[in-house]
């Protein structure tokens, strides 16, 4: 499956944006699909993923209660929404998906298929 990340942007801090990963050469709900970023001078981190039927969703600690993951297999899409964002958030995102039920966790992703990545600016 090949993915595609589009949505990112400039916005102020505590704006907001959404994140859309579309697939293609592939079925979306036969894979479990995370959202990672990496930001300048630092390693990629876990962001939020959900299984392939979307009913189970996983977060980092530091994006609970600001990020939902959401997905629309009709559309073959999946959603990060971001709220009240802030400086540090400041990142390129980027989707990635993996074959199967369940969650192994993320790193189970680094095998998996990966989007070019959507790059997101938050300023002060």
């Amino acid at each position: 499956v090949q993915l595609e990340e589009s949505g990112g942007g400039l916005v102020q801090a505590g704006g907001s944006l959404r994140l859309s990963c579309a697939a293609s050469g592939g079925t979306l709900s036969n894979y479990r699909v995370a959202w990672f970023r990496q930001a300048p001078g630092k390693e990629r981190e876990f962001v939020a993923g959900i299984t392939s039927m979307g009913g189970s969703t996983f977060y980092a600690d530091s994006m609970k209660g600001r990020f939902t993951i959401s997905r629309d297999n009709a559309r073959n899409t999946v959603y990060l929404q971001m709220i009240s964002l802030k400086p540090e958030d400041t990142a390129v995102y980027y989707c990635a998906a993996r074959y199967g039920p369940g969650w192994p966790g993320g790193s189970d992703f680094a095998n998996g298929s990966w989007g070019q990545g959507t790059q997101v600016t938050i300023s002060s």
